[in-house]
């Protein structure tokens, strides 16, 4: 299986693409149905204004036409055990927003389930806004003696803001498996350095142990009760297995008369146990941070791929967002597939897989649901003309501007006759200047040229770039040429001050010509680059 990027609807591309029993784990971080917009941050590399922000989505789910059509069909097609408790749940939470989310959990559950290996688990990464009516729907799809662990994760330690609630700390993560033989590499982490300098007080040539003792809790053991070093005890061991022990300078007595105890060094020791309380990975930060609303720190995915998973395993991630999981799986060697319906979000994931680890589409991975020619790109245009704009900038590497006239931040929609940016060096200082980016799907004209000439004259940038679905007209060459050239002074050429570009030109490999773009003038907030690594855990497959 080749590592694959998805643009679509999860449940279209888990029923179309995605065959039964090849997964062997699935993530998903799916929105919290808590009623708040996400808002993409992109930094702000000029210094000339704050950083912007662009809604990728709303997480407010509601009962409506959708809702209603996958319920019957959940109704009608679903496993028996699964239409029933649907329509249990509807009955008692009613036809709201609550329920629409339910309902949209609960088919792609159904999916998930589907395409699961037998040894394969399910993370669900949750809030406590429907967690407990999730867990409900999961041990109905997966059975309740499959339901593995309920993670807690603290992800943050917030100052409380309300006089009636305690702070919220933590997320939850119920974790599955397909069934009772499930692939589990126990994990381990670091011991803290006060437990060592208390438990393994003990130290000699071979380093730091500790005694634990070699009494058998259970008395009835004659074959196990023999005298040694002078006490009788009922052991652990047999009398040649301590022998040898005591032989090799494992056993230890203190003093005469003293029950003999055995050494535990250190460096045998796999590390501290980890629980289903994670308090120990913090959220991401510094250069790890994207700017993605629910971004959720590497390590964290890092530890769940290595307890359900081995190399080369591939692993779904159906909500992908900012790829965080993507670059955990290819970080650890796994194959992956990550699902996502929002252009941003794919432009995100190619940057973040180029920035960390070299990776190209078509190259080193596929990425299905993007146009791939001029009538996949107005087939976008005609369904949605701002997944339209954020795939066309992601076609020069621009970055994505949204707000409203007086805000950088704010809802979809162009910003003063701005869709995007990309920064370049020019002068000696080594400051950043700017070309500003239109986007147009529909019908062209030269008097958008003139508009965007007033743009750049407003906003005192050094090159404009105009991106159109359609062909640009005579007049409008004309118009944009008569803008003339921008003289760069640190590279002594000139680059058209007003640059058009169809799709169908960036299609066939047309770029923007302009002075070389800085390494960290990138469209999104970028992460450090990563070295895959191998895991620290057990081995143990159950």
């Amino acid at each position: 299986m080749e590592n694959t990027l998805y643009y679509g609807d999860n449940l279209d591309i888990l029923r179309r693409f995605i065959a039964d029993e090849s997964i062997d784990l699935i993530y998903l971080d799916p929105p919290f149905n808590s009623n708040r917009s996400y808002n993409v941050l992109f930094k702000d590399e000029s210094g000339a204004g704050s950083d912007a922000q662009i809604t990728a989505f709303d997480d407010a789910w509601h009962w409506g036409e959708t809702a209603e059509r996958t319920y019957q069909e959940i109704i009608q097609n679903a496993p028996l055990n699964v239409a029933k408790m649907m329509d249990a749940m509807r009955q008692f939470i009613g036809s709201n927003q609550m329920m629409a989310y339910l309902v949209m959990m609960a088919a792609r559950l159904v999916e998930l389930h589907r395409v699961l290996k037998p040894t394969g688990s399910l993370y669900l990464h949750c809030d406590p806004t429907a967690s407990h009516y999730l867990k409900i729907i999961l041990d109905v799809i997966f059975q309740p003696n499959n339901f593995r662990n309920e993670i807690i994760w603290k992800r943050s330690n917030p100052k409380s803001n309300t006089s009636a609630n305690l702070p919220n700390s933590t997320d939850i993560i119920l974790r599955y498996s397909k069934t009772q033989k499930c692939k589990y590499f126990p994990p381990y982490g670091d011991h803290d350095p006060e437990y060592i300098e208390k438990a393994y007080h003990y130290q000699d040539s071979d380093g730091r142990y500790r005694l634990l003792p070699l009494l058998n809790p259970n008395d009835d053991r004659p074959n196990l009760t023999y005298e040694f070093l002078g006490v009788k005890r009922v052991w652990r061991w047999t009398k040649d297995r301590m022998e040898k022990a005591y032989a090799d300078g494992l056993v230890v007595q203190l003093h005469p008369g003293a029950v003999p105890q055995y050494k535990k060094y250190l460096s045998d020791s796999k590390g501290r146990t980890i629980t289903n309380l994670w308090d120990d990975i913090p959220q991401a930060a510094g250069n790890e941070a994207l700017g993605y609303p629910t971004q959720k720190p590497l390590a964290l995915l890092e530890r769940i791929i290595e307890i359900s998973s081995e190399p080369s395993d591939i692993v779904l991630d159906p909500f992908s967002g900012c790829g965080t999981c993507i670059s955990a799986a290819q970080k650890l060697g796994r194959k992956w597939i990550g699902i996502d319906i929002t252009h941003l979000a794919i432009a995100m994931h190619k940057n973040r897989l180029k920035g960390n680890f070299g990776l190209e589409p078509k190259r080193d991975y596929q990425v299905i649901g993007e146009p791939e020619d001029l009538g996949g790109a107005k087939h976008l245009a005609r369904e949605d003309r701002y997944q339209f704009q954020w795939w066309a900038l992601s076609l020069i590497k621009a970055r994505p501007l949204g707000g409203s006239e007086n805000s950088r931040e704010g809802k979809k929609g162009s910003d003063r006759g701005i869709d995007g940016y990309i920064s370049f060096l020019d002068d000696a200082r080594g400051s950043l200047k700017q070309a500003l980016i239109q986007v147009k799907s529909g019908h062209v004209n030269s008097s958008m040229i003139r508009d965007l000439k007033g743009t750049l004259e407003r906003e005192q940038a050094q090159i404009g770039i105009f991106i159109t679905l359609e062909e640009p007209t005579r007049e409008m060459v004309t118009e944009a040429a008569s803008a003339g050239f921008y003289h760069s002074e640190i590279w002594n050429r000139d680059y058209p001050r007003l640059q058009m570009l169809s799709v169908e030109e960036l299609l066939n490999g047309a770029e923007p010509k302009l002075p070389p773009t800085p390494e960290n003038a990138t469209a999104f907030k970028k992460a450090e680059k990563v070295e895959k690594s191998g895991p620290k855990q057990g081995t143990l497959g159950l």
